[in-house]
Formats: C-alpha cells, sequence, structure tokens
C-alpha cells in the first residue's frame, strides 16, 4: 500500500489541535496593552483574522457566556489624568467594535465576567469599587464598594451567587453578595493580591499575591484562608482547568508558568517557557530584566492546552495540558496581556 504523506502545515495543526481529529473553529481575543487594539486569533490555526481599536490600554477581556460579544477594559494611560473610563463591546463572529460604553466617574476598569448575554462585572481601582454594567443599554447598573485599594480582577462562583475582588494596594480579597448586592468581607491574603480564580466546584478561591510571591487558597463557604504556598517569582495571574484539579499561575519575573493540585493545594510543577524579552522601554513592566513578562492566561474549554501572553516578548505561548509542555507559540500585537476565548469563529 502506498504510504501517505502529511504536508508540513498539515502537521503543524494537528499539534495545535492535540492530535485529537477534527477541532471545532473558536476565537482567541488578546488585548495589546501599548498598541490600543485588540487581536482576533483564529483557532486551531492561530493566525490575527482581524485586528481591532480600542481604548487606550486594553488590559483585559471577557466573553459573554455564548461566545458572541466581547468586553474590552481600556484601563488608559499613565498618571491620574490618564486613567481610562471606557469599554468596549465586540461583536466576535462580525469581526467589529459595536459601541463603547462610557462609565462617567468610574475610572481604571479592569478586571471584568459577564454574568449572562446582558450583564457584566467590572472592577474599578480608582473608585474602590465593583460595578455591573448593561452592555446593551451601555451604562453601570450598579455598584458595591469594596472599600480597599487598586481593586483590580474579579471572579464569580459557578452559580453566580458571589463574586470576589482581588485588591493590589490592600492584600487582600473581596468577597461580595452579588444577590444582596453587598460587601461582605475582606480577607488578607498577601501583598499585591491580585490573580483570581475560582474553581468549577465553586469551593475554593486561587489568589495569586505578586509582591509575596505565594499563591492562597480561600475556602469559599466560610471565607477563611486554607493556606498559602510559594510561587516564585511576582505571580500575577491565577486560571483553573475545566475539570477543577490544578491552578496555573504565571508568573511574571520569572517567566514560567506554575502548576498547583487543588486537591492538597500544593505545587505539582513549573513549567518552562522558554522566552526572552524584546525591547522593554516604555513597557508598563520594563523593569523585569530578561523575563518575557507571562501575564494572561486562557484555557480552552477541552482542557487540552492553554494559552499565556508574554507581555515583553510579543508573543502567546501554547502550552499542552497533557505533556505539560509549551509546544509553540502565537502572535497578537504589542505587548499582550489580557485574553478571551469564544467558542465561535469570525464569520469570514
Amino acid at each position: 500500500m502506498q504510504r501517505m504523506l502529511i504536508p508540513t502545515f498539515c502537521l503543524t495543526l494537528l499539534t495545535l489541535a492535540g492530535l485529537s481529529g477534527v477541532v471545532q473553529a473558536a476565537t482567541l481575543i488578546v488585548a495589546n496593552k501599548a498598541e490600543a487594539t485588540v487581536s482576533l486569533v483564529g483557532l486551531p490555526e492561530g493566525k490575527v483574522v482581524a485586528t481591532l481599536p480600542v481604548g487606550t490600554g486594553p488590559h483585559e477581556v471577557a466573553v459573554s457566556p455564548g461566545g458572541k460579544l466581547a468586553l474590552v477594559a481600556n484601563y488608559g494611560g499613565p498618571g491620574p489624568a490618564g486613567a481610562g473610563s471606557t469599554l468596549t463591546l465586540i461583536d466576535v463572529p462580525g469581526a467589529k467594535v459595536l459601541k463603547t460604553i462610557d462609565l462617567g466617574e468610574y475610572r481604571r476598569p479592569h478586571g471584568m465576567v459577564f454574568l449572562d448575554e446582558r450583564r457584566a462585572l467590572v472592577t474599578s481601582e480608582v473608585n474602590k469599587a465593583l460595578l455591573e454594567v448593561d452592555v446593551e443599554a451601555g451604562k453601570v447598573t450598579g455598584t458595591v464598594p469594596t472599600g480597599q485599594d487598586v481593586s483590580h480582577m474579579v471572579a464569580v462562583t459557578p452559580d453566580g451567587s458571589r463574586a470576589f475582588v482581588a485588591n493590589i494596594g490592600s492584600g487582600s480579597v473581596s468577597a461580595i453578595d452579588l444577590k444582596g448586592k453587598k460587601h461582605l468581607k475582606n480577607i488578607a491574603t498577601g501583598n499585591g493580591a491580585e490573580g483570581i480564580a475560582v474553581t468549577p466546584d465553586g469551593k475554593q478561591i486561587w489568589v495569586a499575591n505578586r509582591a509575596a510571591d505565594t499563591v492562597t487558597v480561600i475556602d469559599t463557604a466560610s471565607l477563611e484562608v486554607l493556606g498559602s504556598q510559594p510561587s516564585a517569582a511576582f505571580p500575577i495571574r491565577a486560571e483553573a482547568t475545566p475539570d477543577g484539579k490544578r491552578v496555573l499561575v504565571s508568573n511574571a519575573k520569572s517567566g514560567d508558568l506554575s502548576v498547583f493540585s487543588t486537591a492538597d493545594r500544593t505545587l505539582e510543577r513549573r513549567i518552562l517557557l522558554e522566552l526572552t524579552a524584546k525591547e522593554t522601554d516604555g513597557r508598563m513592566m520594563g523593569d523585569f530584566g530578561n523575563s518575557s513578562v507571562p501575564i494572561g492566561i486562557e484555557i480552552a474549554p477541552d482542557g487540552k492546552r492553554a494559552y499565556v501572553a508574554h507581555a515583553n516578548a510579543d508573543q502567546i505561548s501554547i502550552v499542552d495540558l497533557e505533556s505539560w509542555k509549551r509546544v509553540g507559540s502565537l502572535t497578537a500585537g504589542k505587548e499582550p496581556d489580557g485574553m478571551g476565548y469564544s467558542k465561535l469563529d469570525v464569520k469570514k
């Protein structure tokens, strides 16, 4: 029988797909901080299919449950005068900007999560608050103060009953009752509390304390700290795998990825990401030496691969979560940071 030869390009696609057969097309939305743009990257091919303008300093991306909408937080530029106060709403399949949402008095929007197809939660650092935004109406419909400094990232329990806000300046997490729209408690975790994730079973909150080089785990029911583990250096984001067995933490200064077990809350392994920085002048984290500064983490819904944005290398690593190795990279724009995953592809 004649041997069938597979072109190199096809082999690359099979590798990105994890050699698991046909993979449904999807879109990775990447916020490029230094360009005021977002890149829509088609998956599994890994090619940019559209680049859209947004506001100054786009830091984070949230995607609606159905995958049609992406919300971008326009954090702004340096200094108090540069503080941003807008969000950009994007139609992912249509690859177009739908509207700019003016947050009015609320400054430095950052962490975001959709509650449903219409409502999203957004942190406001300057105002020390968590906002509820109606993206269809384009307005803020509710606020809950955290009373903490630099309220940065937010995560929500799977049942939508509680939100947890990581506060960098206060080294804490604010627990918020979403149904009662009230603040419950501030929980001390560690200096520079920033990255935050709730496990899929809703039982644990994982917090990356960047200045303390630790990761803290909180019990969702009791709101008590279960313990902390080291994660060097400068742990900045946390993301739970879809099966709930592990939490990935990006270490911006050491340039790698920590993998923790949720069962016993211990470090399983560290994954070298093997990228070095480009020129660092003018970048937000330009004092991190040769580190590629991995920040944003996005895990595919099937749990087979993770995408990690390297702000100082202008690359996005593809990490195989079965072999636990970096298997490739994607290119979006300059200084990629926050990302979102849509199960829909761009209609060309």
